[in-house]
């Protein structure tokens, strides 16, 4: 895949984002956060603020959604994201998307996005039961309106995300089939090499919520704290023990983030052998999670001084991006035949 990417990147249009109900955190920076601020020098670049599908599952609590909205914003520009090469746009506010999805939702059937592996995981993990939202189990829909109103080539996503790009090839298909030419563009999959980071505790996801992530604007003793509590492994109870690292959170981490692989494979060596004590290992990652947060913070931080024109930034992003929808929609209605006048 990467050398695919390497071969032809001037062809590809990138889309990606995030949902905004909470502040981002380390698994958003080295799942993808990192990589945007890459591919805004190599690739034509939008990051969607995807408040609107925030809501499918938490319209009971859409305070919860708005007041993050800026949030997000301040930790793309914290991370090196530069508006000036990618442009960042709020989905709510582009009403092209909402008609495409309108459009779409003919093309696919109840029963197609019931199977969606993606969305059975989820309904599962929020215990819908059949109390499904409509908007919520319609989401590879309104993903598909997303990424093909930019007919973006290229979509980085987790592993758990790639039935929702397959289902947008399939709306793809269909719909060109249907007017006989090629409107939309299908899109691939891009899944990132490093994969999503669990919780300090070990489980599989981490968030907010759960009260088990460091977030990037996380202050240094909370930095201090959430390292000191990381889970290791729990059969190392002595120093002289021989340690293992499966499941072992504080080595996941340092994968992630030591640019030392020599050094770290070293550390590895000597934890399983025996004799090398959590503290150290604890210690070597918080120093490298000062180093890489700190600067984020600070930048952060002088961002949040003028925050509106923060929404300055968000604001004619939104602009750039509603242009190229409106263009899009306007091809998919001609082919379908709804220009009356």
């Amino acid at each position: 895949m990467q050398e695919t990417i390497q071969t032809e990147k001037k062809e590809h249009l990138i889309l990606t984002g995030d949902r905004p109900t909470g502040p981002l955190h380390i698994g958003h920076y080295v799942g993808s956060l990192r990589n945007r601020v890459s591919y805004q020098h190599q690739y034509k670049q939008y990051i969607m603020i995807a408040d609107g599908q925030a809501l499918t599952d938490n319209m009971d609590n859409p305070t919860k959604v708005l007041n993050n909205v800026l949030e997000v914003a301040l930790d793309y520009l914290a991370v090196g994201i530069d508006p000036s090469k990618t442009t960042i746009f709020i989905q709510s506010q582009i009403p092209e998307l909402t008609e495409l999805t309108f459009y779409y939702m003919n093309l696919v059937t109840v029963s197609r996005l019931e199977r969606n592996p993606t969305i059975k995981q989820e309904i599962v993990m929020r215990n819908f039961e059949r109390d499904i939202p409509a908007g919520f189990l319609t989401y590879p829909v309104s993903q598909a309106a997303d990424i093909t109103a930019f007919k973006a080539s290229l979509v980085p996503v987790g592993e758990d995300q790639i039935p929702m790009i397959e289902q947008t090839n399939e709306i793809v298909r269909r719909f060109n089939r249907l007017v006989n030419k090629d409107i939309l563009v299908e899109c691939e999959a891009f899944v990132p090499e490093i994969g999503r980071l669990p919780g300090i505790d070990g489980k599989a996801k981490m968030s907010k919520s759960l009260g088990n992530a460091i977030n990037l604007c996380s202050t240094a003793q909370e930095v201090t704290a959430a390292v000191r509590n990381i889970y290791t492994d729990p059969l190392h109870l002595k120093v002289s023990d021989p340690g293992h690292l499966e499941g072992n959170v504080a080595f996941m981490y340092l994968d992630a983030f030591d640019p030392d692989k020599e050094g770290l494979q070293a550390m590895k060596d000597h934890y399983v052998r025996g004799g090398l004590g959590d503290s150290v290992v604890k210690k070597r990652l918080e120093g490298i999670m000062q180093e890489l947060l700190g600067p984020i913070r600070e930048r952060r931080e002088e961002f949040a001084k003028d925050k509106g024109q923060v929404m300055e930034i968000l604001r004619q992003g939104t602009m750039r991006a509603r242009e190229v929808a409106a263009r899009t929609t306007d091809e998919v209605k001609s082919a379908i035949g709804l220009k009356y006048f």
